[in-house]
């Protein structure tokens, strides 16, 4: 039997840290490409800055692995915290010299960051028993649910705070990741043991990925995560892009503005919107375990992948302010149903000897996808139609054969299984 005391309070920390930490994330994603819009000479690069921090995850994932595998979390997640407040420096400088090549340096240095903050899920995993295991995880991520009210209100108060825009945000991200890393002081889990010589090896990465189970694991979290950016991406611009040509407040709500009052009021909506998509990313994680420990993983995934298509639907009837809300509150909870299954089944895929190799690996796929998702979003958005409506309408198509794959692989492994237990 295994004590759950000490794998509580590890929870306890990782849902602060992911409360507080966190909330720089939707803060960037919901000025990151508008201030990439502002600086960008190009406007099909607008998001650009949004993709470089995926990028810096994708490429800090295996490095971070291992340097939590040799030293532990701890040492990782203070790595994570200092990528961030150099990132958010680095930013802030090049908004304050309007230089699009160091802002974007910034936002790849985010990105280290990023990629500690995904492995909060896993180490929720790592003193808790088999039971316990997936209530852990929903919890972890849970604390998101904060982060989701905390980040757009910290954007609202500090965006216009400077004569240059967004700075302010940029400075806040700053304090909230100093703040913030106090946190892992108190956090308790032990350092992996030095392997011996005899001690087992593993599979390789090779072997790890040919693993059935934990294919589709992969596939399923990048497919939930990669979507979810994809869209959450071209949110701030579609809103503002949409609502300037009058189609979210009508010309009399508008009219008299300034054309910053304006711009102010259209990021206020942004802000609300994406507020009220991460509310729906994290919420359901208080429930989510249970429910996967209730009907099983692959039920919750498969629902998940269910409800990332019925977000696209939505968003495709329409440009109405309702339209943006109900489209992105079924995005998050995809995301959560189908992200945290992938992560339970994934955790339970593979020997505790293995964690740091397949771990690392699974979120190198994992944020290469979500890499290639925000690329591909500024382009979606501003450069395949003549307009902004355009724009996000070939986004939420774009999502269809990648629910395909994931559906698909998710069937194919339920159905396998029943094959071999037929035989």
């Amino acid at each position: 039997m295994i004590d759950d005391s000490r794998a509580k309070r590890n929870v306890t920390i990782l849902v602060l840290a992911q409360a507080l930490l966190g909330a720089q994330m939707p803060m960037l994603f919901v000025v990151g490409g508008l201030a990439g819009q502002s600086l960008a000479s190009n406007i099909c690069f607008a998001t650009l800055p949004i993709s470089m921090i995926v990028l810096g995850s994708m490429l800090s994932a295996t490095p971070v692995s291992a340097i939590m595998q040799r030293y532990g979390r701890r040492a990782g997640f203070f790595l994570g915290t200092t990528g961030g407040t150099l990132g958010a420096m680095v930013g802030a400088y090049g908004l304050y010299v309007a230089s699009f090549p160091i802002f974007l340096i910034g936002s790849l240095l985010t990105g280290i960051y990023m990629s500690a903050q995904g492995f909060y899920r896993f180490a929720a995993a790592d003193t808790a028993s088999d039971a316990f295991r997936p209530k852990a995880i929903s919890y972890v991520m849970a604390g998101g649910l904060v982060s989701a009210v905390i980040g757009p209100q910290i954007v609202k108060w500090t965006a216009g705070a400077y004569v240059i825009p967004f700075l302010g945000t940029y400075v806040a991200a700053i304090g909230v990741n100093v703040l913030g890393s106090l946190l892992f002081l108190f956090i308790d889990i032990p350092k992996p043991p030095v392997p011996t010589q005899d001690a087992p090896r593993g599979r390789n990465r090779m072997e790890l990925i040919r693993t059935p189970r934990i294919a589709v694991a992969v596939i399923c979290a990048t497919v939930s995560y990669a979507l979810m950016n994809l869209v959450m991406t071209s949110t701030p611009l579609a809103v503002v892009g949409c609502g300037l040509s009058g189609d979210l407040l009508g010309a009399s709500a508008t009219a008299g503005m300034s054309e910053t009052e304006r711009l102010k009021s259209f990021l206020d909506l942004a802000s609300n919107v994406v507020t009220g998509h991460v509310l729906a990313m994290f919420a359901p994680s208080f429930f989510t375990g249970h429910l996967i420990a209730r009907f099983g993983v692959e039920r919750i995934m498969g629902l998940g992948i269910l409800i990332l298509g019925a977000a696209g639907v939505v968003a495709l009837q329409g440009v109405a302010l309702e339209n943006f809300y109900i489209a992105l509150i079924l995005l998050g909870l995809g995301w959560n149903f189908g992200f945290i299954g992938a992560t339970t089944m994934l955790a339970g895929a593979h020997a505790p000897h293995e964690r740091g190799r397949m771990q690392g690996l699974n979120d190198l796929i994992v944020f290469g996808g979500v890499t290639m998702a925000s690329l591909a979003s500024g382009g979606l958005m501003n450069c395949s139609g003549g307009s902004a409506v355009e724009g996000w309408a070939a986004v939420n198509w774009a999502m269809i054969p990648f629910l395909v794959l994931a559906g698909g692989s998710l069937m194919w492994l339920v159905f396998s299984r029943k094959a071999r237990q037929a035989a």
